[in-house]
């Protein structure tokens, strides 16, 4: 309909009015999120919740099952809570490989992530309200097993939000990374809060409830995703699921009767996930470097990614004892009267988030001003080599205080996340940029598991550590790791040589 204009004569708005110039980025008009894809706020949800959950349950695990039951803990050997800690955390990254596997050949990645996350959610509530052991074995399995799978398939999900080319990839992956951090720093605090209020199973149910609320969002928004994350891409063919079935059935059998016949005990688990990492990653770099089809540079790139893979697991076997000997340290060593208020010691989990949120986008903007003039990633993984080992040899200061002062607690870690910051953002970049064009999840599988043996080398190093040993579990720990380091520095070159121009 047309109105009259102040001069008389009509006009159509319509026509008077030009078209909107349409975003490039954005053709459809569609909501965003920072400028990013709508559909990236809801993964980035999920993915804050599930950290918080995960973060937020692991500060208080240790303490659950070493506490006495006047405290309502589980009165477990301190030593063996700490091996458990630490195979459970090795089973989160052999998880990952699973949960890659049933995306690729079963479910697809959007159902393999959402089965994850109710997964995740169930083990939180199992440790919330099954009491005693059987609620800590069913939580920790749940929950490593989900775990494994949403760490897999979640990253995967950001991915198909835009095209290879788009620009804002990156910075949406950043947004993502800090949804990570978050999570990981306000999970420890409100579940240590819930702790020391009403108890251990509080503290587990909190964890529960967010990870339900992340959950509900994403199902309720979950129809925004393409339509690609649906496709299974290399369909498993049901001839063969008789024999998976059965492959499946035969590992829990196996298990069953090591752990009913005492092979298998709460006192070697993280040997037990050592053994079956290390044998794991033997039979992959075996598998690819006997590979026919490799081409020269293919094979050399796989050898040069031996002793960055051993690199990775030594740190890793030093940075996640955050969640064991940092744990006890914590709970046993730390003046945690901070201000006037008394702080529980699974608090201090949430340092080194903090820590991430405030460098890392630091470290990236540095990285991307030095652009071909940064260390070579052998370098980086030597300087975060001699970082951790700095960062343990402080604790040696502090050996003859009865009562440390919270402060070397932060300064350890800054050292730490400063290591983090140099290896482990380019870690896996690393590996699918090595991987040979036969074997990319292959060459993905084998970096989770470097992480996966460094993480259950956490727990079973932390059976030497004692009050009365620290300085020689400490220093021996750091000065291992620094000859690592320099030794990393010393052979960069030739590493760098057999990477065959990546860097």
């Amino acid at each position: 309909m047309s109105q009259n204009s102040p001069d008389g004569s009509h006009a159509h708005a319509a026509a008077a009015t030009p078209p909107a110039p349409v975003d490039p980025r954005n053709p459809a008009g569609r909501k965003t999120f920072f400028g990013q894809p709508g559909m990236l706020a809801n993964l980035f949800s999920v993915e804050m919740w599930e950290r918080f959950s995960f973060y937020g349950m692991q500060a208080l695990v240790l303490y659950y099952m070493y506490r006495s039951a006047v405290e309502g803990g589980l009165e477990i050997d301190e030593g063996v809570a700490a091996g458990i800690v630490g195979a459970y955390g090795g089973t989160v990254y052999l998880c990952s490989i699973l949960g890659g596997w049933i995306a690729d050949r079963l479910l697809g990645p959007e159902r393999t992530m959402l089965a994850s996350a109710v997964l995740i959610m169930f083990g939180h509530v199992a440790l919330a309200f099954v009491p005693g052991v059987p609620g800590l074995t069913i939580g920790l399995l749940s929950i490593a097993v989900g775990s494994g799978g949403l760490k897999t398939t979640c990253v995967n999900l950001v991915g198909t939000l835009y095209e290879r080319d788009d620009p804002r990839r990156d910075a949406g992956f950043s947004l993502y990374y800090m949804g990570v951090n978050i999570g990981a720093l306000f999970g420890p605090l409100l579940t240590s809060f819930a702790w020391g209020t009403w108890g251990f199973h509080a503290g587990f149910g909190i964890a529960a409830v967010f990870m339900a609320l992340g959950l509900v969002q994403y199902v309720l928004t979950r129809k925004g995703l393409p339509a690609t994350v649906h496709t299974v891409a290399n369909p498993l063919p049901r001839s063969q699921y008789g024999r998976w079935i059965g492959i499946a059935l035969a590992f829990v059998v196996v298990v069953l009767v090591l752990l009913f016949t005492g092979v298998l005990n709460p006192g070697n688990l993280s040997d037990a996930v050592i053994l079956v990492v290390v044998v794991s990653a033997v039979l992959l770099f075996t598998t690819m470097l006997r590979d026919k089809d490799l081409s020269a540079d293919e094979h050399s790139r796989v050898i040069a990614f031996i002793p960055l893979f051993i690199a990775t697991a030594a740190f890793f076997s030093l940075f996640q004892q955050q969640f064991t000997v940092l744990a006890i340290y914590a709970d046993t060593r730390l003046n945690l009267n901070v201000f006037g208020f008394e702080i529980k010691p699974s608090a201090v989990q949430s340092i080194n988030p903090v820590f991430i949120i405030l460098l890392s986008m630091g470290f990236a903007a540095a990285w991307t001003k030095l652009g071909r003039r940064q260390p070579s990633t052998p370098i980086k993984f030597g300087i975060a080599l001699l970082l951790i080992g700095v960062a343990f040899l402080l604790f040696i200061t502090q050996a003859q205080t009865a009562s440390v002062f919270i402060g070397w607690i932060v300064l350890v870690l800054l050292f730490a996340t400063l290591g983090e910051l140099f290896l482990s953002p380019v870690g896996l970049s690393l590996a699918t940029k090595l991987a040979p064009r036969k074997f990319p999840v292959q060459m993905v599988a084998l970096y989770n598991l470097s992480v996966a043996l460094g993480t259950a080398l956490s727990g079973s190093l932390a059976e030497f550590y004692s009050r009365e040993n620290e300085v020689g579990y400490f220093g021996t720990m750091g000065a291992i790791t620094i000859v690592l380091g320099i030794v990393m520095l010393l052979v960069a070159k030739p590493i760098l040589k057999l990477m065959r121009g990546i860097r």
